[in-house]
């Protein structure tokens, strides 16, 4: 006959027998696989992709992901407001995943719109109006859109041609340094050469106020 306490332990090993497995953590969401881009003077798609740079892709996802889930920050601008309009396509691996409109060369700035109608992955997007980020014209430009350059623009240096136009000694403190110190060297030394300049001049004329007196 089994005692209480055998019972008991009997029916703790059943329970966990039976007690259900432990539920795996969710995976995060994967990563986009590249993006696409078409528009104004582009011919056919341009297809971005890590393999084309890292700093490249994450820039222009950067340009839109944010918008996922934000909240519209204005309203639609006037349509010749806008300037040419580039659509980009954040895909993952042969689906697309989101869509977004971009206007780098919008009046008062650039501009980005969500389209309602959006891909059925991401279909929980409502149609809205934001304000874009300052470095989009660079990012879309050097992931292959013809646009002008914009030197005054520094996105933090994503390859493809952003920040050629500004020399090291811009960016470099310690190069700034150094060329300010060779600037105030070449003061002090003229300073100095037009003072001595002015001493010699006096001698002379104190010269001859001596020799007249």
């Amino acid at each position: 006959m089994i005692s209480a306490v055998g019972a008991v332990a009997v029916a703790a090993l059943l329970t966990i027998g039976v007690a259900p497995a432990a539920q795996a953590a969710p995976k995060p969401p994967a990563k986009p696989t590249s993006v696409q881009i078409v528009g104004k003077d582009i011919a056919g798609t341009l297809i971005v992709d890590p393999t084309d740079g890292t700093r490249l892709f994450d820039a222009l996802l950067g340009e839109v992901s944010w918008m996922a889930t934000a909240t519209p920050q204005t309203t639609a601008p006037k349509a010749d407001k806008l300037g040419p309009k580039y659509t980009l396509t954040v895909m993952q691996k042969t689906a697309p995943e989101a869509v977004y409109e971009l206007f780098p060369l919008a009046a008062g700035g650039p501009r980005a719109h969500r389209p309602a109608k959006q891909p059925v992955i991401n279909k929980s997007a409502t149609d809205g109006w934001f304000y874009g980020r300052l470095t989009m014209s660079e990012t879309l430009r050097a992931g292959g859109v013809p646009l002008q350059a914009k030197p005054d623009v520094l996105p933090g240096g994503i390859g493809g041609g952003i920040g050629q136009d500004i020399k090291n000694e811009d960016l470099d403190p310690v190069a700034g340094m150094n060329s300010f110190l060779t600037e105030v060297r070449r003061l002090f030394l003229l300073n100095g050469a037009v003072l001595v300049v002015i001493v010699f001049g006096l001698a002379g004329i104190a010269f001859l106020i001596r020799r007249r007196v």
